[in-house]
């Protein structure tokens, strides 16, 4: 009897033995995450303060003044008002001087900051004031609206200043540790934390070349031209917007990668323009359906629609049809963000695009080029007995599409200005106006309007198609 009580005892011993082990089996980390855990008093108190220490120099306040003129009626901005009593009909135009803030980001030891083009458009001064309270008086370098970035140079009497390094942004990753530095609100330098939420943002709408990191590193107005570094203390990006329904942080911000900034920045300092390179070529991004058509896995990459004759596209042999997947190795979804990445690089550089052409890869060399034509166009008034007569008219190359957002592609002749009181201005065309068709005859250039409208019209019936921001607008006139 007692023989078979101390099996039992021996048997029960040995099973809640193994279901401890068990317990504390399933509670116990793993050693993945055990090394993770501090180890030490030491390991508890980590800290980003030296982080913060060394980078928090380097980021700087901005500020603007603007002259607003203001009038003195009541009834300003009032078009039936201002018919009759005139804009200046209760006195002169006031000024007031108009205010706003924001950050900047220190690059050149020399005193080369860098901050959003919106966070000093506009203004008829610009101060800028160090993180040790020092103020000077800052030089506007270059402002690039389509990228929402501006280069400004203050004097520091040959003293070198902290800058902060660039990181590469393509070695960015979903999860990595960022921290955002600027000055929300005005209360003084702030440093928020957080990580990547996603890379390469293009549908964003916030400026011409989208590629934005996004965050949820706490950004609020205020921190406009701040820095968003990595654990490195290294530049990511520019901070630039938020995603709002209140005007605070949700936790949905934005910045420009410090790739674009560099190119920016060193545009500024080495040209003192920004001449962007182009690919000549128009392309859609590539939806399900599509890439069920295609027999692709999933939809990837941007498809060729148009080639723009002897440009870069064409020069490389790219087709319509083809299906460019890979820009320099980085993968692209959509045309804005293949525009970003060309616009990183400079006039010349080959870039190798992976293709797919008829189900087989092929990689494609294209050397980049700047649009052909000049950004200033040439600029004609249009005279005679026509309804276009007193209408400054240019041709409209790549060049000058580019520099006005208008889409390379597109030809005619480019309304420019109008004099008030003509034959256009009676005719009811616009500034931006583009001429498609005259008579019944295509336009591709001033000179063929010009001959157009020099031939002899013994009916006096005329007939102008333009394009208007992409619709077709056709007019009849009897002169």
């Amino acid at each position: 009897m007692t023989r078979h009580i101390n099996k039992i005892l021996f048997a029960l011993t040995a099973l809640f033995a193994a279901l401890v082990v068990l317990l504390f089996a399933s509670v116990a980390p793993s050693n993945a995450y055990a090394q993770l855990l501090p180890n030490s008093r030491e390991e508890i108190r980590m800290s980003f303060a030296p982080l913060v220490r060394d980078a928090s120099p380097a980021v700087v306040n901005v500020y603007s003044e603007r002259l607003v003129r203001q009038s003195g009626s009541p009834f300003a901005g009032d078009p039936f008002f201002e018919r009759f009593f005139g804009p200046d009909a209760f006195g002169a135009p006031r000024e007031r001087v108009q205010s706003s803030l924001g950050s900047g980001v220190i690059v050149g030891s020399e005193g080369i900051i860098v901050t959003n083009n919106h966070v000093v458009e506009g203004a008829n001064a610009l101060k800028v004031v160090l993180s040790d309270r020092r103020e000077f008086e800052a030089e506007l370098v270059l402002a690039d609206e389509r990228t929402d970035l501006a280069v400004l140079r203050i004097d520091t009497k040959g003293e070198d200043l902290p800058t902060l390094e660039f990181a590469d942004t393509r070695l960015i990753e979903v999860g990595d540790l960022v921290l955002a530095i600027g000055n929300p609100f005005g209360i003084g330098q702030t440093v928020t934390s957080g990580i990547i939420s996603a890379t390469a943002r293009t549908d964003v709408g916030i400026s011409d070349y989208a590629f934005f990191i996004q965050t949820d590193a706490a950004i609020n107005p205020g921190n406009s031209g701040g820095a968003l570094i990595d654990n490195a203390g290294r530049l990511v990006g520019i901070n630039t917007a938020i995603f709002s329904r209140s005007g605070g942080s949700n936790g949905i911000g934005f910045a420009i990668p410090a790739e674009m900034v560099e190119r920016v920045v060193d545009s500024a300092i080495n040209e003192g323009r920004i001449v962007r390179p182009w690919l000549g070529l128009k392309g859609q991004a590539v939806t399900t359906d599509i890439a069920k058509t295609m027999d692709l896995d999933r939809p990837v990459g941007v498809l060729v629609t148009e080639i723009y004759p002897e440009g870069p596209a064409d020069a490389a042999e790219l087709r319509r049809g083809d299906l460019i997947v890979k820009f320099d190795g980085r993968e692209v979804y959509d045309e804005a963000g293949l525009k970003f990445l060309a616009a990183t690089l400079v006039e010349g550089d080959d870039v190798p695009l992976s293709v797919l052409r008829n189900g087989k890869e092929v990689i494609v060399k294209i050397k980049l080029s700047v649009p052909p034509g000049a950004t200033e166009a040439e600029l004609v008034v249009l005279k005679g007995q026509n309804p276009l007569a007193g209408a400054e008219v240019a041709d409209l190359s790549p060049a000058l599409a580019e520099s006005i957002r208008r889409d390379p592609f597109e030809s005619g002749v480019l309304i420019n200005r109008i004099q008030r009181g003509s034959f256009a201005y009676r005719f009811g065309v616009r500034p931006g106006d583009l001429v498609i068709e005259v008579n019944g005859e295509l336009i591709e250039n001033v000179e063929e309007l010009q001959d157009e409208l020099s031939k002899t019209n013994d009916q006096g019936v005329w007939q102008v198609a333009i394009d208007r921001n992409g619709r077709r607008v056709s007019r009849t006139v009897k002169m």
